[in-house]
């Protein structure tokens, strides 16, 4: 009886099976799974309603949950998507990079704010928009990292709410012109000091504290609540026998402005920073940009800052690429692929940009599940620093190297992602500024490197590739 059985399990075949009638008198449909696919993945195939034809039904893929999501992610991508949740009011937490139910849920409400579906994954426009509306509040706030000059410890202090400095033995203060917004940085010697006690005497000084919300940890410690009319935050640390505590003080009708920049300045408060410490951004090992092909010999021009201390390059869909040249005064490289056929170089001439362009790149494979679908997206023009131009929002993590078109459709620039200093643990984040770097000095570059720009196509979607760099 079991010989029987497997012989007849065999008979009936891996790759089918038999649909149960979903009403009776309908007779079973028949499905099959053929391998599709470079990797011969098995999908559906079920008989059109025309005789002898098939339609063929893809598997799709699961789709990953917000943490997955944000698992995925470097930590400096999150720290900068923490950082600018912060400022724009949906995030009270410290800025630490590391993935929580806070920070999934903060992206939810903000999405929700704008009118979104609350996913729990932002999208690149979401993205953009959020990082642009973070900066102009930072921008606003006149936020910078700054040494205290007496201990060097590190503060983000929002220069245009207190632009007032003053210091002595004990500390330092940052004061608005009527004292309505506080920043004090006091120092002072304890005999064998505990966190607990620390927090235990600020809560008690100055008289008539009244707090509303504590933490004391390992390394540091936090109160917050009301002092007279004001609102107080107090972060405080130590090390040997010294104590170092920034406390902020606020009117309660500021709250709306200060709030966010109160944790984003806890956030950064470095008590204790190692000395002559050299503050850079990590590099991603594997980084993703965007190159606009110039010529049909298979000439590239992208992020210098894309291709920087790469192991390999590769171009989607083309393979290898050498670099051949870089521009580190305007962050621009020049690479090269050999035995592409089909190219579509843009052309270069004939474009400029004064208020708004599109940008047209390939947006980092995480914020598309793993596709390489070219994306525009528009930015308004702003003046820059040294004759450039700034890109207002400016473009999302995988667009740097994107091509830049003017209104009437032609080239005016390359678009780049630089880094930005806003708030997080060690002073620095990602959460970048968009720059274009001109189609004047674009076509200087490949001029003197002498690079033939034989482009005729104004389809920039068809002229930018995915530049993918791998690093140690």
């Amino acid at each position: 009886m079991l010989a029987a059985i497997l012989i007849l399990m065999t008979s009936a075949g891996a790759h089918a099976q038999t649909t149960t009638p979903s009403k009776p008198g309908i007779a079973p449909r028949r499905i099959t799974t053929v391998p599709i696919g470079p990797n011969r993945t098995a999908a559906p195939v079920i008989p059109d309603a025309k005789p002898g034809s098939v339609r063929i039904v893809p598997i799709r893929p699961a789709l990953q949950t917000p943490f997955q999501t944000a698992d995925a992610m470097s930590r400096a991508e999150r720290l900068s998507l923490q950082s600018d949740l912060t400022w724009v009011g949906n995030y009270n937490g410290t800025i630490t990079g590391e993935v929580s139910e806070r920070m999934v849920n903060s992206i939810k409400e903000y999405q929700k704010a704008k009118g979104g579906k609350p996913t729990g994954v932002l999208n690149p426009q979401e993205r953009s928009v959020l990082a642009e509306t973070a900066r102009k509040k930072r921008e606003s706030a006149g936020w910078k990292i700054v040494s205290e000059p007496m201990s060097g410890a590190r503060l983000g202090i929002p220069g245009k709410l207190v632009p007032q400095f003053s210091t002595d033995a004990s500390g330092s203060r940052w004061s608005s012109p009527t004292g309505t917004v506080q920043v004090i940085l006091s120092r002072r010697r304890e005999a064998s000091p505990t966190m607990a006690n620390l927090a235990e005497r600020e809560k008690k000084e100055p008289t008539g504290r009244s707090v509303d919300y504590a933490v004391v940890k390992p390394d540091f410690f936090v109160l917050s609540g009301l002092q007279g009319l004001k609102k107080f935050y107090v972060r405080g640390t130590f090390q040997g026998d010294e104590a170092r505590i920034m406390t902020i003080l606020y009117d309660q009708a500021t709250e709306n402005v200060v709030g966010p920049v109160v944790i984003a300045m806890s956030s950064a408060f470095d008590a204790f920073p190692p000395e002559a410490e050299v503050v850079r951004p990590p590099r991603k090992t594997v980084e993703y940009g965007t190159g606009v092909v110039v010529s049909e010999d298979g000439a590239i021009v992208t992020d210098r800052a894309i291709t920087d201390g790469c192991l390999a390059i590769t171009v989607s869909g083309h393979g290898h690429a050498d670099l051949l040249t870089e521009d580190k005064e305007h962050d621009l490289a020049l690479l090269h692929i050999y035995g592409a056929q089909n190219l579509k170089p843009l052309s270069l001439s004939g474009g400029s940009a004064t208020t708004n362009v599109g940008i047209v790149g390939i947006a980092h494979p995480q914020n598309q599940g793993g596709g390489s679908a070219v994306t525009s997206l528009t930015a308004a023009l702003t003046p820059g620093s040294g004759g450039g131009s700034m890109l207002s929002p400016p473009p999302a993590v995988g667009f740097s190297g994107s091509a830049a078109i003017d209104g009437n459709g032609k080239f005016a620039g390359i678009a780049l992602l630089k880094p930005a200093v806003v708030a997080g643990p060690i002073g620095w984040m990602a959460s970048g500024q968009g720059v274009m770097v001109s189609a004047e000095i674009v076509r200087s570059f490949l001029s003197a490197n002498h690079v033939t720009v034989d482009g005729h196509s104004l389809d920039a979607k068809a002229a930018v590739v995915r530049v993918i760099c791998v690093r140690k």
